[in-house]
């Protein structure tokens, strides 16, 4: 980690008055190997996903697929996660937490639905780092997108073709983000709690209208740390 990374993250901590773990700590793993994701599966859609040098996971739009999801097999309830995401302009993202899927067996499912909370992506002025209700039916978690300022529904903290540090914690009710040290959600939902109180981790490509695209994005350096 170097010294401009260091800082970055410990003003993360500071933003969410807890202390930030050194790289390698006990009880931090590594969410991706850097190397394979072949025990991850593409849930909802069928954008594809590769491996690039530098442990870097791609996802690339498909025309005509829905939301796609990519996911490592396990299940999370409470947790911290730090990654870094890099996302074509005019691409919507967003990483899934504590997710869920339905309609599993249903026609053109791809091996199910998933819905719970979303911690969006995109690139500025916009939205990312609030929580969306994914395929809930409530829309915005967070009440600062639905508001009709817009000083107050955008920010800039994404930093336009570049790499971002996220950091996200999820405690019981309450969900918390961060982009390059600058705090952005503070929600409490005990609504989606009581429905999504673990789940799966899902890295998502959204669908494209049709004659759009193709688009791209980039994650890397993703690892979680689970909360008692």
């Amino acid at each position: 980690m170097t010294l401009k990374f260091s800082a970055v993250f410990f003003s993360m901590a500071i933003g969410f008055g807890l202390a930030c773990p050194a790289s390698g700590q006990d009880g931090w793993t590594a969410l991706f190997d850097g190397k394979s994701i072949d025990k991850w599966s593409v849930k909802s859609g069928f954008a594809t996903y590769t491996v690039e040098e530098g442990g870097v996971i791609m996802g690339k739009t498909a025309e005509g697929s829905g939301n796609s999801f990519l996911c490592p097999p396990q299940e999370y309830g409470d947790f911290e996660l730090e990654f870094e995401v890099k996302v074509d302009d005019g691409l919507n993202s967003g990483v899934q937490i504590r997710s869920k899927l339905k309609n599993v067996d249903g026609k053109d499912s791809y091996g199910g639905r998933l819905f719970g909370p979303q911690v969006e992506i995109e690139s500025s002025p916009g939205q990312s780092g609030w929580v969306y209700g994914e395929a809930t039916g409530r829309g915005w978690l967070s009440p600062e997108p639905k508001m009709k300022d817009k000083a107050s529904n955008e920010h800039s903290h994404m930093k336009n073709g570049e790499w971002n540090q996220f950091r996200v914690v999820a405690k019981g009710s309450t969900i918390k983000t961060s982009i390059n040290g600058n705090a952005v959600a503070d929600l409490t939902d005990e609504e989606i709690f009581e429905t999504h109180p673990k789940g799966l981790i899902g890295l998502q490509v959204h669908g494209i209208k049709k004659g759009s695209g193709p688009y791209e994005v980039r994650w890397r350096n993703l690892r979680i740390k689970p909360l008692k």
